[in-house]
């Protein structure tokens, strides 16, 4: 049967006007950008479909071209939608920041950097540096590989840092693997970064730690 034929009220989109788009499954969000289904299969019998072959919403909207527009009902059209709609997102909780309320407001924080680093496939250190009163003058991927592996270098922060003039940074850098948890390496860097930069009167402000679906702060859990 056609969702154009449901009651009213288990209409994905009728759904979202009457109770929001919080009510609504990742399914039914997924069938109202779909739109149209495919024979014999509603956007929503199809939107399950998906979500289950992918194993989770995530899975199905970071998947490259190919492995996205293999299903049917999703060509090339329906990928670049997606991604557009995508980095609207990502924009959105980039202009939450540059409004100059990142500090006073650590959930835009968080959500700004989960939006950028968790569906990375390698690990990135970036920092967001800030000026005297804690407004965002920009955010910048400094290195790239794991923190072990590739060494975050403190000199390079300190001399970036004061290019910048800035008077305090927040530092971020996701774990592929999902798990937000810091490692001992990653306690032992955010205190050699400390460190550094008190050396030149820069404050760093906090350190989160991206997984899947979390960010772990270190000014919330005390080690900063």
């Amino acid at each position: 049967m056609s969702i154009r034929n449901w009651p009213a009220a288990e209409r994905p989109r009728e759904k979202l006007l009457a109770r929001g788009a919080g009510a609504l499954s990742d399914a039914e969000l997924l069938a109202i950008f779909l739109r149209t289904g495919v024979a014999g299969r509603s956007a929503l019998d199809l939107a399950r479909d998906l979500v289950a072959f992918h194993g989770g919403l995530r899975p199905l909207l970071a998947a490259g071209e190919d492995e996205f527009t293999r299903a049917p009902g999703l060509g090339r059209a329906k990928y670049v939608q997606l991604q557009a709609v995508m980095e609207l997102a990502r924009r959105y909780f980039r202009e939450e920041l540059d409004r100059g309320d990142a500090i006073t407001s650590p959930s835009a924080t968080r959500r700004f950097l989960s939006a950028r680093l968790r569906d990375l496939p390698h690990e990135v250190f970036c920092c967001l540096h800030l000026d005297t009163r804690h407004r965002v003058i920009g955010f910048e991927e400094l290195f790239r590989g794991t923190i072990d592996g590739a060494s975050v270098h403190p000199r390079e922060v300190v001399k970036r840092t004061l290019a910048l003039n800035a008077a305090a940074v927040v530092f971020a850098h996701n774990h592929p693997s999902g798990v937000a948890e810091p490692s001992d390496a990653d306690r032992r860097l955010t205190r050699r970064l400390v460190d550094a930069l008190s050396l030149v009167d820069v404050r760093v402000l906090d350190h989160f730690v991206v997984g899947d679906g979390e960010a772990v702060s270190f000014a919330e859990r005390g080690l900063i």
